[in-house]
């Protein structure tokens, strides 16, 4: 299937054919594998005209990233593009088709970079660690402009500062390690405009941002656009951004547009059933679950099962000391969902880790009220208190790849420490494996497979189902759904609350998104540089919120609605 995608406002005249930048006209890519061959795009047509942003949308797996990947021929092996055309129509009147370009050839190389840049999802993976700034966009310029050295370094001190890099003259000469995520995609985005191309390409760039951040970087994209009149090609799964700054939206699903129009269209009149489910997913979580709504409130005298008393986390030395965690007291009550909110470097993850010990606290108590009745203070129990409390609390991590042994099966994964504390083995391990599996919602018959052949909400999943293994009371959920799409993250979200009702968890769920924080959790505590600057009642911070800086993450957050666009009057907060 393939859709046409049309003009924003439909009383604006047709645009001539200079304003287009590159027809995509039934394009296909396959992945042959043992079992067959896999259509990751199939059949995929759209237009993409100066000066407009197409969104494009789906779950994991639609075929989103391959579609812009098989435009720069950057298909990962063993995929390739088998049909199609991708044409290319230059400022001067020209046109090349890509799909006919060798991968390796000098055409194509021409392009990449120069005519048709990309910003990746993850910087740090393009990024070179071992090159400063400076080296790595002055490569750009000297390659496709034939810039010497110097003049390369001179024009090197413009995009970064271009790109929101202050300052200039000094960040070239940094490393990207030591910039926080917002900054490195700046610098993604400096190296993606160093030659003013026609096309760029935006595959999830503000993913595992958190939304202030992700905020000044769509800000960013746009405002750079307007002055390039450059297209940008923006692949996202989240709704609310889509609403915030495309054009138009293509919908993919399973490699095949099934709807592609103006914004307001696809968003107020969807004709497709799978578009429709993407918005309800998203309008679900704008408000609290419904689960909770029907759940009987807890009691105030109801002692806590996690009492923390000032608890303080400095890094580094005595000469450069930095206090990621700063005097925080929280409390968390049996079956309640406590939300810690606030951007990266507020301290959030820090504190999770405090709680199970994986960071050894500078000063302050952790009260760890036991199923016996009995209280322990993890920030200074001795080996053996603490290894029976981790056996009651247990961490879901934000990315599951990096906290998954890809050479271990998932039965293995799971069971590991039901075998390590000699609660199971042999067939009573295989059993228990199988029911966790199927109560975080897994086939038990999956159990022999391994990590990379499952999706992301999968992964994430699997981690959740080793996490329940030894029967926990208390679960830290740092960022658990930051990577998935809406529709999985409302599944992963009503899960968790399910399993609380059954197993009666308390969770303490770090996020940086205010929207699953009101969807999910009673109380939340918003953080901001190692402090807690406001706690109450989730519905009365996000609807009320008393504190500046709260108020300034909600304005923030893009509404899933077109005709709502907000977020370059949102608020800005300033210590």
């Amino acid at each position: 299937m393939s859709a046409t995608i049309l003009e924003a406002r439909p009383a604006a005249p047709m645009p001539a054919p200079s304003d287009t930048v590159l027809e995509v006209r039934d394009l296909v890519t396959h992945f042959p594998t043992r079992a067959g061959v896999v259509k990751a795009v199939d059949g995929v047509s759209f237009t993409l005209r100066r000066g407009r942003t197409l969104c494009v949308v789906g779950e994991s797996g639609s075929g989103k990233s391959v579609t812009a990947r098989s435009i720069l021929q950057i298909v990962d092996a063993p995929g390739r593009i088998v049909g199609g055309a991708m044409v290319l129509h230059r400022p001067d009147g020209s046109s090349v088709d890509l799909a006919k370009l060798h991968p390796r050839s000098r055409q194509i190389r021409a392009v990449r970079g120069r005519e048709i840049a990309m910003i990746f999802q993850e910087p740090m993976s393009s990024l070179s660690p071992v090159h400063t700034v400076g080296d790595q966009i002055t490569e750009v310029l000297r390659l496709h402009l034939g810039m010497s050295k110097a003049q390369a370094r001179a024009r090197c001190i413009e995009p970064p500062g271009e790109g929101g890099i202050p300052p200039p003259e000094q960040a070239i000469d940094r490393y990207t390690f030591e910039f926080s995520g917002g900054m490195r995609q700046r610098v993604m985005i400096a190296m993606s405009l160093a030659c003013n191309p026609s096309l760029l390409i935006a595959d999830e760039p503000t993913t595992a941002l958190d939304v202030t951040t992700q905020a000044e970087i769509l800000d960013l994209i746009k405002r750079l656009q307007a002055q390039h009149g450059m297209a940008v090609m923006f692949i996202t799964h989240d709704m609310g951004v889509v609403a915030e700054i495309a054009d138009e939206v293509l919908v993919m699903y399973h490699g095949k547009v099934v709807e592609g129009g103006p914004v307001d269209q696809v968003f107020h009149a969807p004709q497709n059933a799978y578009t429709k489910m993407l918005i309800g997913s998203v309008l679900k979580l704008e408000h609290e679950a419904e689960i909770r709504q029907h759940r009987k409130p807890i009691a105030a005298e109801v002692p806590p099962v996690l009492d923390v008393r000032n608890l303080t986390m400095i890094f580094g030395n005595a000469r450069n000391p930095v206090l990621a965690v700063d005097d925080v007291s929280l409390q968390l009550r049996p079956g309640e969902t406590l939300g810690i909110v606030g951007e990266s470097g507020s301290g959030k993850t820090t504190m999770g880790r405090c709680l199970l010990r994986m960071y050894q606290p500078t000063a302050g108590a952790i009260r760890y009220r036991r199923a016996d009745g009995g209280i322990v203070d993890l920030a200074t129990a001795d080996k053996e208190v603490l290894a029976a409390a981790r056996r009651e609390i247990r961490m879901v991590f934000q990315d599951p790849v990096s906290s998954l042994n890809p050479r271990m099966t998932v039965a293995q994964i799971v069971g590991e420490p039901l075998l390590v504390n000699r609660i199971a083995k042999g067939r009573e391990l295989d059993a228990r494996v199988a029911e966790l599996l199927k109560q975080v919602g897994l086939n038990p018959d999956w159990r022999e497979r391994y990590p990379h052949a499952f999706s992301g909400g999968q992964r994430q999943r699997i981690g959740l189902a080793r996490a329940l293994a030894l029967n926990p009371r208390l679960i830290v959920a740092d960022e658990a759904t930051s990577a998935l799409d809406v529709s999985l993250r409302a599944q992963m979200l009503d899960l968790l609350m399910g399993l609380q009702d059954r197993l009666g968890l308390s969770y303490v769920f770090i996020s940086h998104d205010l929207g699953v924080i009101r969807y999910m959790c009673d109380r939340v505590a918003v953080m901001y540089r190692g402090k807690v600057v406001e706690t109450g009642p989730a519905r009365q911070v996000c609807d009320h919120p008393a504190h500046a800086y709260t108020q300034a993450l909600l304005s923030a957050i893009p509404r899933p609605d077109p005709r709502a666009r907000r977020m370059h009057q949102r608020f800005r907060y300033v210590a």
